[in-house]
């Protein structure tokens, strides 16, 4: 039997039997090897991780409370701009108004200043004689007529010289205080009276405005026959006989 042979053993598959151990050996020296070095990255992961998750809430928290300051100073700034305007917009108009108040002011002193001057420059005027339009009247028949028919053509009464004598002489003949105590009229307790012989409701429904309130006054009467007859018949010219 040769010295490199062993009884009851093939050489190939002893061969083959420490090539499988090699390789068991190796196999397990590399699970030991890569176990303890990925526990150590792992833990290492974990440091950075909890470094991660700390760093970033410390920064959140700082840039937190810096954008709160930044808003209160604008907000500050903002109203303190506000009040700037208003204020300003507040002395701009009490400018104006100071300013409207003494042009009004001037103005006024302008013409108080003009008015004293015209009065001044202006002599007072002389006393005037009374207007000519003012008619002054005797006390006769002629002028009772004559002013009682300025006072009607004054009202728009129409009447004429001749209507009124004619019928003031039939009823009273010129006496102004004529009066009639046996009519009808007088039989009522309303007798005839004055120029025209005018009973007293007649007398005041008919009334002139201007003229005396007494029916004895002869322009009052006149006026007031007058009116009462243009009422009646259009005029006192057409009036003939007891009215």
């Amino acid at each position: 039997m040769p010295k490199h042979t062993v009884s009851g053993l093939n050489p190939t598959r002893t061969h083959k039997l420490s090539a499988a151990g090699v390789a068991a050996v190796g196999a397990a020296a590399l699970v030991f090897a890569v176990v303890p070095g990925a526990d150590a990255g792992q833990g290492k992961s974990e440091a950075v991780a909890q470094n991660v998750n700390v760093k970033p809430v410390a920064f959140s928290a700082v840039d937190t409370a810096a954008q709160a300051q930044q808003a209160t100073i604008a907000k500050q700034a903002d109203a303190s701009a506000a009040q700037g305007k208003a204020e300003a917009a507040a002395a701009k108009e009490k400018a104006e108004a100071s300013a409207k108040a003494k042009a009004e002011q001037d103005r006024k002193d302008t013409e108080t200043a003009s008015r004293s001057a015209i009065r001044t420059a202006i002599p007072a005027a002389a006393p005037t004689a009374a207007p000519k339009s003012i008619k002054t009247y005797g006390n006769t028949v002629d002028s009772w007529i004559r002013q009682s028919l300025n006072v009607m053509a004054q009202h728009g009464i129409p009447g004429s010289y001749n209507g009124i004598y004619r019928n003031l002489m039939r009823e009273s003949s010129g006496n102004p205080m004529a009066i009639n105590l046996w009519d009808s009229n007088a039989a009522k307790g309303i007798p005839s009276k004055g120029l025209l012989q005018v009973i007293d409701p007649t007398f005041r429904q008919y009334h002139v405005p201007g003229t005396s309130w007494n029916i004895y006054d002869p322009v009052a009467n006149i006026t007031a026959a007058c009116k009462y007859a243009a009422a009646m018949y259009g005029s006192m010219d057409n009036v003939n006989s007891a009215y």
